[in-house]
């Protein structure tokens, strides 16, 4: 079977678990279920067969399963905010669908993922623009301690989503180039890898940059994500671990210093040691969190079943369409819910890391290794944070909690794999899809060796 019959393949079970999503959550709110959670499912999953036909086109030999897993997250995303909140559901949708033209706008527009590497300068400057702007008077917008959100007039959004991206993407560029440099002339002190400080640098204005984000923008949860990216970039540029063990070393001792300077990241640290110090007031979100978790039990009370709302109006947990919605997620599918959308990631990840081996250049392999890191870091820091295994930070789960930001940035993420995909999986001396040739007819400064 082809890799594309394959993805379409793995869309109708997709379109049918989310429709006996949707039917379970009309289920408990009426007796009277009617035809709404069909159609639901026909226009989720007529929007997939768009999105498939596309890539069919333009793709056809890039991986077959990274997007019917993102379909997956995405459509049972949309259930639970459905069942959350009607109206949220409704602008989740649309951003859906803004990410699925900003999917195809980038496959068309970029053509070979290479071209980003001649422009890695002007990418890292946009990004570290992007990273700054949630302080910026006027448009900065501060969310429960932490500055992440941008508002301009009615358009309101967070610009770490989208200056992952621009940081992946440099350094993947940077590493390919001067990764052999971090290695060559390198000494070893106490049985550690130091390498040449002018090459030493880079890692050290990364660490320098992710602890000037826990005090500039006091946003935990990106540093962290964005330093395990950079991690995961140098060991497979290098294959030298005792790299990340000093840039470890490092991120440790500054995350140290800054907890005991910055009262925002203490008290975050602070609450996840001890939520039940205080569980009505600083430790409420973390408590409520965890019994709803335990709530769910095994098997979870059904969709539309959990308590979300007491009787005065207040909402439990806080936040369960962003930063507790996993929360939400084990209270009402259970615990094997649950461990499924882990699982779910964990298959993506997996998917992106092949891609990543599979790809015979050294920036296509690194930038699809840094997009994966970084989504897989993105899932981690917040199931850990509501499972109390790291502090508790206010980054998204990818493709499921609430957030146009979030959503449509991921989706340029899937088209980056997927276009890594396509060059690592093509037969030889293909380069890209017919389709894509005839739309965009720019010619290429130089051919790309290998391909």
């Amino acid at each position: 079977m082809s890799a594309r019959n394959r993805e379409l393949l793995g869309l109708f079970p997709v379109a049918l678990l989310i429709t006996a999503g949707f039917t379970g959550v009309y289920a408990a709110r009426s007796a009277d279920l009617g035809s709404v959670s069909l159609t639901y499912g026909l226009i989720f999953l007529g929007l997939c067969l768009a999105v498939h036909i596309f890539i069919r086109a333009t793709l056809p030999n890039a991986d077959p399963y990274l997007f019917p897993l993102v379909a997956l997250l995405s459509g049972f995303g949309l259930v639970m905010i459905y069942r959350i909140d009607e109206v949220l559901a409704r602008q989740q949708a649309g951003w859906f669908v803004v990410g699925i033209v900003l999917f195809a706008a980038t496959v068309l527009w970029l053509r070979d993922v290479r071209v980003l590497e001649r422009y890695r300068y002007v990418i890292a400057a946009a990004g570290i623009g992007l990273l700054l702007l949630p302080r910026a008077p006027g448009i900065g917008a501060q969310v429960r301690g932490a500055y992440l959100s941008v508002d301009i007039g009615p358009l309101a959004f967070q610009p770490t989503e989208f200056a992952k991206l621009c940081i992946v993407v440099f350094l993947a560029s940077y590493l390919t180039e001067h990764g052999d440099m971090l290695v060559v002339g390198a000494r070893r002190v106490l049985g550690i890898t130091i390498p040449p400080l002018k090459h030493f640098g880079p890692l050290l204005v990364v660490w320098g940059a992710a602890m000037v984000m826990l005090v500039f923008i006091r946003d935990l949860g990106s540093s962290l994500m964005f330093f395990g990216a950079f991690l995961a970039l140098v060991y497979v540029a290098t294959g030298r671990a005792s790299f990340v063990v000093v840039g470890l070393a490092l991120f440790l001792a500054g995350a140290w210093f800054v907890a005991g300077t910055v009262s925002h990241v203490q008290e975050r640290i602070d609450i996840w040691l001890d939520p039940w110090h205080d569980p009505s007031d600083a430790g409420f979100q973390i408590a409520q969190g965890l019994f709803a978790m335990a709530d769910g039990g095994v098997l979870g009370q059904g969709f539309g079943q959990a308590l979300l709302q007491l009787p005065g109006g207040a909402q439990i947990p806080p936040a369960p369409d962003t930063d507790l919605i996993y929360a939400v997620i084990t209270s009402e599918v259970g615990l094997l819910g649950a461990a499924g959308v882990v699982i779910t990631y964990l298959l993506f990840a997996e998917r992106g890391f092949r891609v990543a081996v599979m790809s015979e250049d050294g920036f296509s392999k690194l930038l699809a290794t840094g997009l994966t890191a970084v989504f897989a870091l993105q899932a981690f820091v917040i199931v850990g944070g509501v499972t109390r295994v790291i502090p508790l930070t206010g980054v998204t789960l990818p493709f499921v909690s609430y957030g146009g930001s979030s959503v449509v940035a991921n989706f340029v993420l899937l088209a980056l794999l997927l276009m890594v995909s396509e060059q690592a999986r093509a037969p030889r001396g293909t380069v890209r899809s017919p389709v894509v040739e005839r739309i965009s007819s720019v010619p290429q400064k130089a051919a790309v060796p290998g391909t």
